[in-house]
């Protein structure tokens, strides 16, 4: 039994964060500005030079993505119910309407196969989720764009540091966004980026990520910067402020380090796990996984515990846990609105019915992995139908 709880997630943040965003504070210059410029062309060059723009959300990309290229009201956006309800709510802010399909059962992203079966003549968009930093299926994914002309909207809030076949998602000329929450891979407490592969599309989104403002109107303040501006489009608050770039700059200069750690806990994890009755996350052959996540899946049928009997019971042992996600067909509102039902998607319900995301971040010590390791094979064995 362990003396402290273990949380499901913590951010990996020292003393550089520390100083970083002290520095910030002494500049006088908080919100958005000269580092959160440079915090864009950072993560630019990590993604083949794609323009980068900095936001307050991962949900916020997502919205400005659609919105900013015409999808609305008549429109179709086919997306996974294996999600958090941003992916979803971002296609009903800009008025289309969200057509769920099943996943696949082993990464729990969306199955393509179903995806061409879904497709209409109303069908603008696909918005898939890089479902706990395994990528999605790239070259599947834009055969479809490429044969039905249609706009991809990449949910890439688990996948920063996600890989497809040598090369990072968001380098696959979609429209990609990223979360920076606090407990993602890379974190700037809130916020988040979207890579935009079109000039053009990248300044229509930029403006309509601050209130609609003229080019550059964010520097009004500053000593070159002029107290005159237009309104060119009905925008958003949505930018990203300098305070958060300092954390993200830190972060990204960290950023191959904490994944090394987090593939090592992997490793460790499956290792540990693979004589149990239980279903190990994969990694595909084309993908290098970020690891956002640890989704181990229980055979509940090999066991006298459910899933969240099993999570109790690691919480009473000061190991925290989650799931991830609770299937959009299963919220009340979606449920009103679209009529989707629980048990339409039998894949997603087997896959949430059995999935514990176990703790997985860099700052865990080697205790703490042993901690989860051995907690989690005494309750599996104990519990053994």
């Amino acid at each position: 039994m362990r003396q402290e709880f273990l949380p499901y997630n913590l951010p990996d943040l020292g003393a550089e964060e520390e100083e970083a965003v002290i520095q910030v504070l002494r500049s006088g210059w908080i919100s958005r500005g000269p580092l959160t410029q440079q915090f864009e062309m950072a993560l630019s060059r990590e993604l083949e030079g794609k323009a980068v723009l900095a936001l307050s959300s991962c949900t916020a990309g997502m919205h400005l993505a659609l919105l900013a290229q015409g999808i609305g009201p008549g429109d179709e956006v086919i997306t996974t119910p294996l999600t958090f309800a941003a992916s979803v709510n971002v296609i009903i802010h800009v008025g289309a309407t969200p057509v769920l399909v099943d996943v696949e059962e082993d990464t729990g992203n969306i199955d393509f196969a179903q995806v061409e079966q879904a497709i209409t003549e109303k069908t603008k968009a696909i918005l898939p989720v890089h479902y706990a930093g395994h990528a999605v299926d790239m070259e599947h994914l834009n055969r479809l764009r490429d044969r039905y002309h249609l706009i991809i909207v990449e949910d890439a809030a688990h996948a920063i540091a996600s890989v497809y076949r040598g090369r990072r998602i968001g380098t696959f000329g979609n429209v990609t966004s990223f979360s920076f929450y606090a407990t993602k891979n890379l974190t700037t407490g809130e916020g988040g980026a979207v890579v935009v592969p079109d000039p053009d599309l990248a300044e229509k989104i930029r403006v309509l990520s601050l209130h609609g403002m003229s080019a550059h109107a964010w520097n009004r303040y500053g000593e070159k910067g002029s107290w005159g501006y237009t309104i060119e489009a009905p925008g958003f608050k949505y930018n990203m402020t300098d305070l958060q770039a300092a954390l993200g700059l830190v972060q990204l200069r960290k950023l191959e380090r904490m994944q090394e750690r987090r593939r090592q806990i992997a490793r460790q994890f499956a290792q540990a796990f693979g004589d149990l009755p239980v279903i190990l996350p994969v990694e595909r052959e084309y993908a290098q996984h970020a690891w956002h996540l640890y989704p181990l899946r229980l055979q509940t049928e090999y066991l006298t515990i459910s899933r969240e009997e099993f999570i109790d019971q690691l919480t009473l042992r000061n190991i925290g846990a989650s799931v991830h996600f609770i299937p959009i067909s299963h919220h009340p509102y979606f449920q009103q609105r679209y009529g989707w039902k629980r048990g339409q998607f039998p894949k997603t319900e087997r896959f949430f019915g059995q999935e514990v995301s176990l703790p997985l971040y860099p700052s865990m010590t080697d205790q703490d992995v042993h901690d989860v390791v051995a907690n989690v094979r005494e309750i599996v064995l104990s519990h053994l139908a």
